[in-house]
């Protein structure tokens, strides 16, 4: 994404510049001034050689004049949103360290040393945690509080095993040149799930140190919706990982599938006296066979695009397994799939027509014709997902 950046402050010597204190602001009027005044003091009293940056995001209650007088240097970017403001901010920053957080006065920039020494000690990316230094009462809604930051922290663990408690929080601060090379692109609220999902996909050195949160100084609403940026938080996390997305939903399905074939394939399955399970549980293991045979295949698919396009780093464990499944290995597979369906079906249609195309064993036919045509459809779903991933390699 191109940012137009407009500095209306004159060009500095950059040389020897530390750290850069970047607030991103959106008609920040009632907090901004007292926001740049502690981060400017910690800069004197640290004697950390930097600057405080005010991205401005169009504002138009005078903000941009209030950051100047308190002695900031205000860039502004047209483009509008969260991560298009710091997009534009980080681009615009002089120090060789960066640190980040909100204009509203609910963080402390005058506590900035923990940041500072373990970016000196060669981190990366460093995270405040809100969750470990303190949340004062009516800092954090009680939704976002127990719910929405739990839950998404627990989710950034898990799809991708980085080891920090609190995954949202907007005080941070990070290696400049590290952080350009991520090619970070979301304009919105995302653009805090995107910094830490591809540090850690791209195996920067990131840890976390306690910080607190203050309520916020400001009396209008906040530009955080909770539902919306919660939403578009979860949806980027799912997205750049195909395996929870597609993948491990896909093998649960499979296998439940697989195990409902396996035990009503003979005939009916006494559960227990009045539990009977028969050929109406057979087509919904079928069922789950094809649902999870699609979900796989579109993990694949979507794992190769993202390694063509560069969204995704190459995993090492399934690097050679990816290159290996080449468009004419998954059709010889289908194929098979194929023929195995194919061969069911007509067996099926033979015994029929044994019976002179009469009343046949219903239980019996159905099991054959059940799992045959389920051999055909998922034969075709690898063969026409083998082609559309092709399609990806057109251009190359």
């Amino acid at each position: 994404m191109s940012l137009s950046i407009t500095d209306t402050a004159p060009a500095a010597d950059q040389a020897g510049l530390e750290l850069t204190i970047l607030m991103p602001c959106l008609n920040e009027a009632e907090t901004l001034d007292v926001c740049v005044r502690k981060a400017r003091g910690y800069l004197a009293r640290a004697g950390v050689k930097g600057e405080v940056l005010i991205a401005d995001n169009g504002s138009t209650d005078g903000s941009q004049e209030i950051a100047r007088k308190a002695g900031a240097r205000v860039v502004d970017i047209p483009a509008r949103g969260y991560g298009a403001a710091l997009l534009g901010g980080i681009a615009a920053a002089r120090g060789r360290y960066v640190i980040m957080g909100d204009a509203d006065d609910s963080y402390d920039f005058e506590t900035l040393g923990p940041f500072i020494e373990r970016l000196r000690a060669g981190d990366e990316l460093v995270m405040g945690n809100r969750f470990r230094g303190g949340i004062k009462p009516g800092a954090m809604p009680p939704l976002h509080r127990y719910l929405g930051n739990p839950v998404l922290s627990f989710l950034g663990r898990l799809f991708f095993h980085i080891p920090i408690g609190d995954f949202h929080c907007g005080l941070r601060g990070f290696s400049k040149a590290s952080i350009d090379r991520l090619g970070l692109k979301s304009t919105g609220m995302e653009f805090a799930s995107e910094m830490v999902v591809k540090a850690s996909l791209n195996k920067l050195k990131i840890s976390e140190v306690p910080t607190t949160l203050s309520k916020d100084g400001r009396t209008r609403a906040p530009h955080l919706k909770t539902w919306r940026d919660g939403w578009r938080h979860l949806r980027f996390l799912l997205l750049h990982s195909p395996r929870w997305l597609f993948f491990y939903p896909g093998v649960l399905l499979i296998a439940m599938g697989l195990l409902g074939v396996a035990a009503l394939a003979p005939g009916a399955l006494e559960v227990r006296p009045g539990i009977r399970l028969s050929t109406h549980t057979l087509a919904a293991s079928c069922f789950a066979i094809i649902i999870g045979s699609q979900l796989m295949l579109f993990s694949f698919v979507a794992r190769r695009y993202a390694l063509i396009e560069g969204i995704l780093p190459e995993p090492r464990n399934l690097g050679n397994l990816l290159s290996g499944l080449t468009l004419e290995r998954l059709l010889q597979v289908s194929l098979l799939f194929v023929l195995i369906g194919i061969g069911g079906a007509g067996w099926a249609l033979l015994y029929w027509a044994s019976l002179n195309f009469g009343e046949i064993s219903y239980n019996l036919v159905l099991r054959v014709l059940l799992i045959s045509l389920t051999a055909i459809v998922v034969g075709v779903q690898m063969a026409a997902s083998a082609f559309l991933a092709s399609v990806f390699n057109l251009r190359r």
